[in-house]
């Protein structure tokens, strides 16, 4: 059976050596007799899979030793409210709304104290990162937060906003190991794996020591501390151990691949082809400013609902699936995440000329 080119922005496209070799162990896991999905969390042997996959992850990012990495569930919807919970100490918290996964964690966040939104890019359909040199930040805010990558609109944060020395909280979800990053610039990043890394099911924390108290707000549940999380090496109830285990496997992928900085390139290179196209078509167009340009997703449309529905159509029956827009913003979105081949994106780039030649 012939792989389709998937598209999709989450769940999303795996590397298919990660999943052959999943598919090997499926029912038996290095001659234990068992698959891990039927593994006990407690066994030896499902001690090590976590164990690496930590250890290869905090190698690829060059994790510090003072920042512990926590393996969740919950999504990232989850997250929205367990952040003021466990960080909202003076219960003002500063956020800068980029589209549709910042603006629900803002309104979640008010929910535990004033939540102040100190830049916006709603103005113009969320198609910018707005300048962050120079924010009103509040003086008693507990921290800043981002969503670093907007999934919805193809927007990225190129360079981090100005805290002016608070603590910065970004939701990378949809940029997770794209690329290298200085995880000592944040006091928490998080992402749910299912666009970049993994199977849905998983959230992946890094957070510095400092953050991690029992100093939370009064009646936060004993599962939506990070503490928990920290002091019970993500194990204080059953984790999702097959999330996790695949999430291990992609990161091996990822180092045999020759770490982020090769990841980066090749993902620029992809985005470029993608790009280069858009930028000289009479037909389609991106909906982004160019100097904010996601490399993972990218949007675009060709100005006519009639022949965005027709193009999706076309392109599913060719063979590229999952290529519609986000129902709030329509047209067209092609996420390219790591395990999006190039021949993928030069495939479809080929499809659009054919179309646009077709339709013109």
């Amino acid at each position: 059976m012939k792989r389709v080119y998937n598209f999709s922005a989450g769940p999303a496209v795996l590397p298919e050596e990660v999943l052959k070799e999943a598919a090997e162990e499926m029912l038996d896991y290095r001659g234990c007799g068992m698959s891990v999905m039927e593994m006990s969390h407690r066994s030896k042997m499902y001690q090590q899979i976590i164990d690496e996959a930590e250890a290869d992850i905090r190698d690829l990012l060059q994790i510090p030793d003072n920042y512990k990495v926590l393996f969740m569930q919950g999504g990232a919807s989850l997250q929205f409210a367990m952040i003021p919970m466990n960080f909202m100490k003076n219960r003002v918290a500063d956020y800068i709304i980029t589209g549709q996964w910042a603006k629900k964690a803002h309104a979640e966040a008010k929910l535990y104290g004033t939540a102040n939104a100190i830049a916006s890019s709603a103005d113009k359909t969320f198609s910018y990162i707005p300048d962050c040199s120079d924010l009103p930040i509040s003086e008693d805010a507990d921290y800043v937060y981002i969503c670093e990558n907007n999934t919805i609109y193809g927007t990225k944060f190129h360079e981090l906003p100005n805290t002016k020395g608070k603590n910065l909280i970004a939701d990378i979800s949809s940029c997770f190991l794209s690329e290298p990053m200085d995880v000592t610039k944040y006091a928490y990043v998080y992402g749910g794996v299912q666009k970049n890394v993994g199977p849905a099911g998983v959230v992946i924390g890094i957070i510095r020591d400092d953050m991690i108290t029992d100093d939370v707000l009064p009646g936060t549940p004993t599962m939506m501390k990070y503490k928990t999380y920290a002091d019970n090496g993500s194990m204080y109830n059953t984790p999702p151990c097959y999330g996790i285990y695949i999430c291990g496997k992609v990161f091996k992928w990822l180092k045999n691949m020759g770490g982020l900085e090769v990841m980066k390139q090749k993902n620029e290179e992809k985005a470029k082809i993608l790009y280069d196209f858009l930028d000289n078509s009479k037909l389609f167009k991106g909906t982004v400013e160019p100097a904010s340009r996601s490399i993972m997703n990218v949007p675009f449309i060709t100005g006519n609902e009639e022949l965005d529905a027709k193009f999706v159509a076309e392109s599913k029956a060719a063979g590229f699936e999952n290529l519609k827009g986000h129902r709030t913003v329509g047209g067209m979105r092609a996420s390219i995440y790591n395990a999006m081949p190039k021949q993928g994106v030069e495939d479809l780039v080929a499809f659009m000329e054919k179309f646009e030649k077709e339709n013109a």
